[in-house]
């Protein structure tokens, strides 16, 4: 199946291009601020507690997330994927507009925000954690769809049915592991992740459902990488490993951590 067409510019405008990418980050901060909102507006998911925060508090801490994202995927993107760029020309990390964002180091800028914000208002952290990571899932299912419209992040070459030859990739036929990632992280993941707020009243647990996030988010990625083509100029790691696993360990182990922690609190009152 060849790659469909898509332009990754949605609108020129003279010399402002909007583009898809940028359109899902948007997207997915948006719909994520809602989604919080409406959790602290519906008092049984919290089982007669305050909830976390309160919508005005939320209003201001999408903007620390925002923040938190961006410099967090930027900065993670050339320690983690490029890091011979960014001794070499450390102005490099700025160029926001040449692309190049890491979901770990995003996730890591994202810890960092929460937990300053947290501070900042004397609110709970592992608590504010579970709002936040309930409403994740929304950014990574846009995020994806546009890594799969910019025909960039492809799969290993396979001969499945569905396979996707993309341009920029060569002539094999390769896993659209974009989509896999999109369904998994995005849609299953945010099933999961509703399922403990709403039926197993998680958000009356400190720190599940972050803990649930994390778990989730890790497995799948680790488990993905297996047909997602490793980037371009990274060493062979032992065992078959690649940088997305590595850094995808140390997140099952403390979203596993988090949740038999979360298991063992009495739930809020």
């Amino acid at each position: 199946m060849q790659f469909p067409d898509f332009d990754p510019v949605l609108i020129q405008l003279g010399p402002i291009a909007i583009r898809w990418y940028g359109l899902a980050y948007v997207a997915g901060i948006l719909l994520g601020w809602r989604y919080m909102v409406s959790l602290t507006r519906k008092p049984a998911l919290w089982g007669g507690a305050e909830p976390t925060a309160t919508s005005l508090q939320i209003d201001d801490l999408i903007l620390w997330i925002t923040f938190g994202v961006i410099v967090g995927g930027r900065l993670g993107s050339a320690i983690f994927y490029d890091a011979h760029r960014m001794v070499s020309d450390p102005l490099e990390v700025f160029k926001i507009w040449q692309g190049g964002m890491s979901f770990h180091g995003g996730f890591i800028g994202v810890c960092v925000a929460v937990a300053l914000f947290a501070r900042h208002c004397k609110i709970d952290l592992l608590r504010l954690g579970d709002l936040v990571a309930a409403a994740t899932p929304f950014g990574l299912l846009f995020g994806r769809i546009a890594n799969f419209i910019n025909g960039e992040l492809w799969g290993r070459p396979t001969d499945v049915p569905w396979a996707i030859i993309f341009p920029a990739a060569g002539p094999e036929p390769r896993h659209p592991s974009q989509l896999y990632e999109a369904a998994l992280e995005g849609i299953l993941l945010f099933i999961i992740l509703r399922f403990a707020t709403h039926r197993l009243g998680w958000l009356q647990r400190s720190g599940g459902v972050a803990g649930l996030f994390m778990l989730g988010y890790g497995l799948i990625r680790f488990s993905l990488e297996t047909v997602r083509e490793p980037d371009i100029g990274m060493p062979d790691f032992p065992f078959g490993l690649t940088m997305g696993m590595i850094l995808s360990v140390p997140m099952i182990l403390i979203g596993a951590w988090l949740v038999w922690r979360a298991q063992k609190t009495p739930a809020a009152q």
